[in-house]
């Protein structure tokens, strides 16, 4: 896990800072542009995809389901902490004024932190959503009723908010004496703590505490609600149905193997192999790509996706 730099608190030097300098991604020019084309094309394709699928869901009766409320989410989440990160970034690639605001990058992180730990717990709750349509289909639409897809829902913002109120209020009251420059693209945790002169024990005992416990959770929730998905499909006797069933999961599974996979390893690798470098590109992954490719996977393996597709194009044109 990461470990940032301890510094002695030096009360007579902690100072009230009104603004953050975010470095950026790269200060080579031929990069600069290269990473604002790549990146702007991928921030439009993520406000494409996941206005396009939450849109979607909500115009066609027959994707009033369970499965794709919880998809419509997602891609909420994914509008929301991309969002909060991408327009910033871009915007400060080429510029020369890179301040923000000390309240904007509280604000920034606060948005940025909800919205992925709701991602974590929301891809638990899609898992348990097939279980339940799998292991015991004629029962699913009572089992998953709207009360509790809806309560569900509530628990993944509830814990999501209060990570990062936690998060926030944590990081955001440390003293910062010394530099006001934070070595990244947006207001992360590991970045900040680095230019704090108080200790960091607290701060670093919360995220693995509190973000381990979350990751632990819902990585277990996904691999037993498989194992009971597994089980019954192999109840199955038909072939075709046994295919069918795997395929539904097929985009879960790719979606929750990238998302879990790039939190496990942004913030629980050693602390000896941290870079911040090799941190800006993993968060560049999370921040921007994956929220790029979830509406890509759901919408190019979904069947009923796709012709939900196809019946609004053939509206637009009529």
């Amino acid at each position: 896990m990461y470990r940032p730099r301890k510094r002695r608190m030096d009360k007579g030097n902690c100072s009230t800072l009104t603004n953050f300098i975010l470095m950026g991604i790269t200060s080579k020019l031929e990069m600069k542009v290269i990473l604002f084309i790549v990146f702007s094309l991928v921030y439009l394709i993520n406000l494409v995809g996941n206005l396009g699928m939450i849109t979607l869901i909500r115009v066609d009766s027959r994707l009033h389901t369970p499965m794709y409320y919880f998809l419509s989410h997602l891609s909420f989440c994914d509008l929301c902490y991309s969002t909060a990160i991408g327009p910033k970034m871009l915007v400060d690639i080429f510029s020369k004024n890179k301040a923000i605001p000390f309240f904007g990058c509280a604000l920034q992180f606060f948005i940025s932190c909800t919205f992925v730990d709701s991602e974590c717990v929301l891809l638990a709750v899609m898992a348990f959503d097939r279980y339940k349509a799998i292991s015991n289909p004629l029962l699913y639409t009572t089992n998953m009723s709207s009360r509790v897809c809806t309560l569900l829902m509530a628990a993944v913002y509830l814990v999501g908010l209060a990570d990062a109120l936690i998060h926030t209020t944590l990081t955001f009251h440390l003293c910062f004496c010394q530099s006001n420059t934070i070595d990244h693209f947006f207001c992360d945790i590991p970045p900040i703590l680095l230019l704090s002169c108080s200790d960091t024990q607290v701060n670093e005992l919360a995220i693995f505490i509190i973000f381990g416990f979350i990751e632990l959770s819902t990585i277990s929730g996904v691999l037993v609600s498989y194992c009971y998905i597994i089980s019954s499909v192999l109840k199955i006797r038909s072939a075709e149905g046994r295919f069918k069933a795997f395929s539904t999961c097929a985009s879960h599974l790719t979606a929750v193997a990238i998302f879990q996979g790039t939190m496990l390893f942004m913030y629980f690798r050693p602390s000896s192999s941290y870079s911040l470098d090799q941190d800006k590109m993993t968060s560049l992954f999370y921040t921007l790509v994956i929220p790029m490719l979830n509406p890509l996977i759901y919408s190019l393996r979904n069947k009923d996706v796709k012709e939900a597709l196809l019946k609004l194009r053939n509206k637009s044109w009529f």
